[in-house]
């Protein structure tokens, strides 16, 4: 099938991208920089414009873009957090009435902090709705709103609730493992709080998982089967690269004065349940830490 993808020179865009095309999918790609190759086309969000090109005999959406969630929150910054993942949706959508596109899928990325940022024993569902009300649950659900904006050009509406990706080439893993190489990892904080995180081929392979299946729709936890604390998941890391562990924690006023309110999604965390997503036949490659870290350290 036709497949638009923003964001697909991103971490996940890339691989996903890749699959998609071993898979005999026709993957185009949105992209800032103007170029000769036929998949790839130019898109201008500040100048609000989209080749309509990638629009023809097109298929289905799958919108990864969004600016990165790991930096300070700035005032300024926090519009572009908005604007990277929502503006960008409703200009898709605007270009797909001007081409009279209808979609058979419009698949959108959102984040397991959907829910608040605290940290709970509760183990939350997709049916739990927004627990506590924060910044990052007004984000995605307003990233979400954005996606469901699609159901009447679009047969079905995805949105994925990404937990923290553990990929070999960005994201947190380098910076935490590089701690652990230096024998300087520690838990942060408490170290009681919850990591949902989710290994990059999963992830890459839940998109194309519904994608393929017609069938799916709604809303996905897209987190590992085993979520550990912080302490046990840097205890893990440490063990399975052979390094020290510290047993003094990362004081959390350290966290709040380098990031500020950012430094919430490091230093709070609950659970989060996969089993919506695997009662529909998806099957997780990486169910523990130990098992990610040995594939990426490898």
């Amino acid at each position: 099938m036709n497949v638009l993808i923003t964001g697909g020179t991103g971490l996940i865009g890339k691989k996903l991208v890749q699959k998609l095309r071993e898979r005999n999918h026709n993957a185009r790609v949105l992209t800032r920089k103007k170029t000769n190759n036929p998949d790839e086309f130019y898109w201008n969000t500040d100048e609000k414009f989209i080749d309509p090109k990638a629009f023809e005999n097109l298929d289905s959406i799958i919108h990864l873009a969004g600016a990165n969630i790991s930096q300070k929150w700035t005032a300024e910054y926090k519009k572009e957090l908005f604007s990277s993942r929502i503006d960008t949706a409703n200009l898709l959508k605007d270009y797909c009435l001007r081409q009279n596109v209808r979609l058979n899928s419009f698949i959108s990325a959102s984040g397991i902090n959907y829910y608040g940022t605290f940290t709970s024993e509760e183990i939350l569902k997709e049916s739990d709705g927004i627990v506590k009300q924060d910044f990052l649950a007004k984000l995605c659900d307003e990233w979400e709103n954005a996606a469901e904006n699609f159901s009447d050009i679009s047969n079905r509406t995805v949105c994925l609730r990404t937990a923290m990706v553990l990929a070999k080439n960005g994201g947190a893993f380098p910076m935490l493992k590089k701690t652990v190489d230096f024998n300087i990892g520690s838990a942060v904080g408490s170290g009681n709080q919850w990591m949902n995180w989710i290994h990059e081929d999963d992830l890459v392979n839940m998109y194309i998982f519904v994608l393929e299946n017609p069938e799916i729709e709604g809303k996905f936890n897209a987190v590992a089967d085993q979520i550990p604390t912080n302490e046990n998941f840097m205890k893990a890391l440490a063990k399975t690269s052979g390094k020290l562990f510290l047993p003094i924690n990362v004081p959390s006023f350290v966290m709040k004065m380098t990031f500020g309110e950012m430094s919430s999604i490091i230093l709070e965390g609950t659970r989060a349940s996969n089993e919506k997503i695997k009662s529909l036949g998806f099957d997780f490659k990486f169910s523990t830490p130990e098992q990610a870290f040995q594939d990426l350290i490898k």
